[in-house]
């Protein structure tokens, strides 16, 4: 049966949760923690997690299960009691979140919704993903296999990542291309989805440039009075840009 200090472990993550829940999601500033505690979906499902892993870790059979049953059919996250969760980790909303049994979560780790950290194949031993501490992953993405998410990166929302990703890196796209931001990432959550960085628009830019030299390249050779000269393009057809991003910072700041 759980100690006394298996208790009182679960309590001190429980408090760290609840201050996750209060500092990173702008619904919850200004809210009590027994509020937080009441209403908060992803607060209630990590806290029976908490409850059945430290069941599962004392030897009690089935009840662990039963505990993730109930809290899934509750809260629509399913979290497996043997999966291992460090403290302060916060789930946004939360419905459809996939927590795997052999997934290692970090500290200060923020999940939106959907979001999978599933296994491939049918292996057994370590088969679901590693995320490293203060790692922000968006909405619906899916993280698949043995691989490590590191220290401060953020995942895209419906990225879906099946390789290992540096640390402090932002991974976009499907499957998941790592971007590296000004070296470091900064610490902490950053909810701002709409600016981040697009390889695929990047590339396509880089291309829209060379391919706008070439013409006035092409234009300047021409012999003067020739129809078969390369036409000369506006500066404002020149080059279009790409998806560009619109909107304030979902961030703020």
């Amino acid at each position: 049966m759980p100690n006394l200090g298996s208790l009182a472990r679960v309590a001190r993550e429980i408090r760290r949760d609840v201050r996750a829940a209060q500092e990173r999601d702008p619904a919850a500033r200004g809210v009590g923690n027994l509020e937080v505690l009441a209403i908060w979906p992803g607060v209630h499902a990590v806290l029976a997690h908490r409850v059945a892993h430290a069941l599962l870790q004392s030897g009690v059979p089935v009840v662990p299960r039963v505990i993730a049953g109930f809290s899934r059919m509750i809260t629509g996250i399913e979290i497996h009691p043997a999966a291992r969760i460090g403290s302060g980790l916060f789930i946004d909303h939360g419905m459809g979140v996939v927590v795997g049994e052999t997934a290692e979560i970090g500290n200060d780790v923020t999940l939106y919704q959907g979001v999978t950290l599933g296994g491939t194949g049918f292996a057994t031993g370590k088969r679901h993903p590693t995320v490293e501490d203060n790692v922000t992953i968006g909405s619906g993405a899916k993280l698949l296999g043995p691989i490590t998410i590191g220290h401060g990166s953020k995942i895209g929302a419906n990225t879906v990542v099946i390789h290992d990703v540096p640390a402090h890196s932002t991974v976009v796209g499907n499957p998941g291309h790592p971007v590296r931001i000004d070296g470091r990432r900064p610490e902490g959550p950053d909810a701002d989805w709409v600016h981040l960085p697009d390889p695929i628009s990047d590339a396509i830019k880089g291309l829209a440039s060379r391919i706008s030299a070439l013409e006035r390249i092409a234009a300047e050779r021409a012999p003067e009075g020739a129809n078969g000269g390369a036409a000369q393009l506006s500066p404002a057809e020149e080059q279009q840009p790409v998806r560009p991003s619109r909107g304030p910072n979902p961030a703020g700041g």
